[in-house]
């Protein structure tokens, strides 16, 4: 393999929906790191307004943002390596999800919104995931 070809990664034109996957991931994650900040680091209020949050998720989904923002840039760019990073996103949120269930089981305080919340972040990271690996290869 030439340098050439190992630093484009991908020949494929980028298909249109590669694109509103990568505005939809880059824009999840902003809003992700907004709304997960004011609820760590805001006022007293602000951190008030998120009721039962389980810590661990609202870390996990804080830190997540920044990786959405990164995977739909790569994506924008039509990379290999943004394929791998959302197979990452979607395994690893859909572990805080069975994690979040077994802390319910358990009898932890929740918030309703929280399931929602952790099942559509799951859903679309396995729906970007998937597609993008078909289209760019998760293997070498």
């Amino acid at each position: 393999m030439s340098t050439e070809t190992s630093t484009k990664e991908v020949s494929s034109p980028r298909p249109v929906w590669a694109i509103a996957a990568a505005i939809g991931a880059i824009a999840f994650g902003v809003l992700t790191i907004i709304s997960g900040g004011r609820a760590l680091f805001g006022d007293a209020a602000a951190r008030a307004a998120v009721g039962n949050a389980v810590p661990f998720v609202l870390w996990f989904n804080f830190a997540m943002g920044f990786l959405y923002i990164i995977a739909g840039i790569g994506l924008y760019l039509w990379r290999r390596w943004a394929a791998r990073l959302a197979v990452v996103i979607a395994l690893t949120t859909l572990g805080v999800l069975v994690a979040f269930g077994w802390h319910v089981a358990g009898g932890g305080a929740y918030e309703m919104r929280t399931v929602g919340a952790m099942l559509l972040r799951s859903g679309v990271w396995v729906f970007i995931a998937s597609l993008s690996c078909r289209a760019l290869g998760c293997r070498s």
